[in-house]
């Protein structure tokens, strides 16, 4: 059977399965590190304070653990208990971080699901939709990173941004 068109085929999500928990936990972190954490208003800072939360990548077989320790998301091991699963495809996931879904249509077709604290995942959405930039925008490289990209560029004989 061939997976539809964006999701994660079945072999690869074994093999992803198979990955161990924490050191996706550790990249997932650093990467929401970088979108969220300088997007967040202190009362939902302090809100998310002691909070476990799940992300489980459904057709890819992954999940990822974190909570907020104050001033940034750290990774927790797999295993203790969580206040707050959300999950979703791949393809949903990354419609929702584009802005190209909506999280409440996603919900009402069963693509997206929450589990848990309910007050918890309402805070999430409300505060992700409350964020008016594109959450896969990533702050600017710096000057040295810049010439390099430039560099390649300009080696491979495309023109440099």
């Amino acid at each position: 059977m061939t997976p539809a068109v964006g999701t994660v085929p079945p072999s690869l999500a074994a093999l992803l399965g198979k990955l161990p928990a924490y050191p996706g936990s550790l990249l997932f972190v650093g990467a929401l590190n970088l979108a969220l954490r300088r997007h967040l208003p202190e009362d939902v800072r302090q809100s998310l304070q002691g909070k476990r939360m799940r992300i489980s990548v459904r057709d890819a077989g992954l999940a990822f653990d974190f909570s907020w320790d104050g001033g940034r998301f750290c990774a927790c091991q797999r295993g203790e208990a969580v206040d707050l699963v959300i999950g979703a495809s791949a393809r949903d996931f990354l419609a929702l971080a584009r802005r190209e879904e909506d999280p409440d249509t996603l919900f009402f077709c069963r693509r997206l699901s929450m589990e848990g604290d309910t007050e918890l995942g309402l805070l999430v959405k409300n505060t992700l939709d409350a964020i008016d930039a594109p959450l896969l925008e990533l702050p600017p490289l710096p000057a040295p990173l810049r010439w390099l990209v430039a560099r390649g560029e300009a080696l491979r004989g495309a023109a440099p941004k």
